[in-house]
């Protein structure tokens, strides 16, 4: 099996350093990421939703997601961005998939969110009742230990057999609410614990399965404390009537401060 060209990337850049200390020509110097094939998965917290300037496809890639950013600083020899709005795990396995091959060597996708119910759960708690929101997010928890991780392994097992080479970086979701900030109006305290809990709770699966198939798991709820929505300097878009598909997902900041930081740090 051949060496993984990320690691090789890696020691290029430590090599790179050290010709600079010691003032060997740049010209010697290799270039870092030419040998680096990366494809961007998942769903729309991978695509960028919320952070604006986007492709233009359904898919709302958008050039401030934390793929396209690392692409775009460390310049690999190929970047397949995938990642699209909306996606669950069946659409990674049906349709992002096929731009894996053996060669790839850096694979990043976030996904089950929207399998959980991501978006029904938050609609249901704005919408209703305290006690509709709390049995909604039961039942998403309810899914997330019964059926999700079968579902998380069927797209991991995919993806090793596709890119067998390949390091993969799992990103999860941040915690939404920061508890007893600033928000004087919307959900109950007792909800935006409640939805906290719940995305810990996919959290700490998603980081099983992840590590169970050798995967790295990034987890976002570092870099995003005190970033939360009711914070001073929220990185996450509140709900948004004039528009809705960006509400709960991260802004451009969240995207480059909050995402990136811990995808490079998974290298």
């Amino acid at each position: 099996m051949k060496m993984s060209r990320l690691v090789a990337f890696s020691s290029s850049l430590l090599l790179g350093a050290a010709l600079a200390l010691t003032g060997a020509g740049v010209a010697n110097a290799d270039s870092s990421a030419a040998a680096v094939d990366y494809v961007a998965l998942g769903d729309s917290y991978s695509s960028g939703v919320g952070a604006g300037s986007y492709d233009g496809s359904s898919c709302k890639r958008s050039s401030r997601a934390y793929p396209a950013l690392w692409a775009a600083a460390n310049s690999p020899s190929s970047f397949a961005f995938a990642a699209c709005s909306g996606a669950r795990t069946n659409d990674v396995t049906g349709s992002q998939l096929s731009r894996l091959n053996a060669s790839t060597d850096l694979v990043s996708i976030s996904i089950g969110g929207n399998d959980a119910g991501f978006a029904d759960v938050m609609t249901t708690c704005v919408l209703q009742s305290e006690a509709t929101c709390l049995n909604r997010i039961a039942t998403a928890r309810a899914y997330v230990d019964s059926t999700l991780p079968g579902r998380l392994d069927s797209v991991y097992s995919a993806i090793r057999s596709k890119a067998p080479s390949a390091r993969v970086v799992v990103l999860g979701y941040p915690r939404f609410y920061q508890l007893g900030g600033g928000c004087i109006a919307g959900l109950s305290e007792k909800e935006r614990a409640a939805i906290n809990g719940a995305s810990d709770h996919l959290n700490t699966a998603t980081a099983k399965r992840a590590a169970d198939h050798g995967f790295t798991f990034g987890d976002v709820r570092t870099t995003f404390t005190g970033h939360e929505i009711c914070s001073n300097s929220s990185w996450l878009h509140s709900v948004n009537w004039l528009n809705i598909g960006e509400s709960y997902h991260p802004t451009a900041a969240g995207q480059s401060g909050g995402y990136l930081p811990v995808f490079k740090s998974a290298l």
